[in-house]
């Protein structure tokens, strides 16, 4: 089975502005205001529901037209709570991720209710950001 690498690089710019590359393109990673950044760009946490709403339009639409299906338009929303004192050092009582995640597709098509949630369910299914957000995948770190 085909394997591709999936890399990107992450510079810290100024405080908490990081200059992110991923190919020819870049991204800002950055904090509001209030936790002591410039707001130049999302915060993590928000890179991360970001990548599932995309992988969860994405791979929508890869279904769909691998199966032509009448698909006009998927829009995804993410939500999430997650304690914010592991975090910031305060405690480790609780788990630094979210408690759980709600992703809302909105699919734009002629199908039925149950016909969308299956369409939902291969997609979630399918969608490798989903499955690690949903399953334990070891993280190597290394300190150089």
């Amino acid at each position: 089975m085909p394997k591709k690498l999936v890399s990107v690089d992450a510079v810290q710019v100024e405080n908490y502005k990081i200059e992110t590359r991923a190919r020819q393109h870049v991204a800002i990673v950055d904090q509001p205001p209030a936790g002591g950044g410039s707001d130049a760009g999302p915060t993590p946490l928000e890179y991360l529901f970001i990548s599932l709403a995309g992988c969860v339009v994405t791979i929508g639409t890869i279904i769909a037209r691998q199966r032509h299906l009448p698909v006009r338009k998927i829009e995804a929303h993410v939500e999430g709570e997650l304690d914010t004192d592991v975090l910031m050092g305060k405690s480790t009582e609780v788990r630094a991720g979210f408690s759980g995640v709600r992703v809302v597709a909105k699919i734009d098509a002629d199908m039925t209710q149950q016909e969308k949630e299956a369409f939902l369910h291969e997609i979630d299914a399918r969608c490798p950001i989903s499955d690690n957000v949903f399953n334990t995948t070891p993280i190597e770190l290394i300190a150089e």
